[in-house]
């Protein structure tokens, strides 16, 4: 098997990957942020009973793990085609400094505020307002994993046209050549 072809694999595993991330954050957004913040603190509160069981921290730190270790092997793969290199490069470059530096810095500290420290350290007033900036700078999150899914899925285009397309046009001057083709 070619080397190409396991770049293209990684590739559109990759893009995949990206994808389906941003789908969970925007349905994160979309659906479930409302109803947790709607309202401070009591739905703080009644979310922490909720998600007793499994919740948002028990899938977006593996699958943003996951991306990332998808992301860096896509670019190890790539580093013979420029045309799709560059395009995971600033997937990669958009997921971790949009999407983790992103939540470690500003996000972590939100959700202690709101969810370990909660009513016993701070007023109902600063927990709406922590929630308000939560959900605000979420929208931005939502949208560099946005930016991340398309660079990721330009990088796996840019790939195929670059690779795939001139080996199938190659193919085909070769079927040419030898007559192996008929006219219709």
């Amino acid at each position: 098997m070619r080397t190409h072809r396991f770049a293209l694999a990684a590739s559109a595993i990759y893009a995949w990957i990206a994808v389906v991330a941003f789908g969970g954050i925007l349905v994160e957004t979309v659906v479930i942020y409302p109803n947790v913040f709607h309202d401070a603190p009591a739905s703080l509160a009644q979310s922490m009973e909720f998600f007793v069981v499994t919740g948002p921290a028990d899938l977006f730190p593996p699958m943003g793990a996951l991306t990332v270790v998808a992301a860096t092997c896509t670019l190890v793969l790539l580093r013979r085609y420029p045309h799709a290199r560059w395009w995971i490069a600033a997937s990669l470059a958009s997921l971790v400094l949009g999407e983790f530096l992103f939540s470690a810095l500003y996000f972590w500290p939100r959700n202690d505020i709101m969810f370990t420290e909660g009513l016993a350290v701070h007023s109902a007033e600063f927990l709406r307002q922590t929630a308000v900036e939560f959900e605000t700078g979420h929208w931005l999150r939502l949208a560099m994993s946005g930016v991340t899914a398309a660079l990721a899925f330009t990088g796996l285009l840019r790939l195929h046209r670059s690779v795939l397309v001139p080996d199938r046009q190659q193919a085909d001057q070769h079927e040419d050549l030898h007559g192996q083709r008929q006219s219709g």
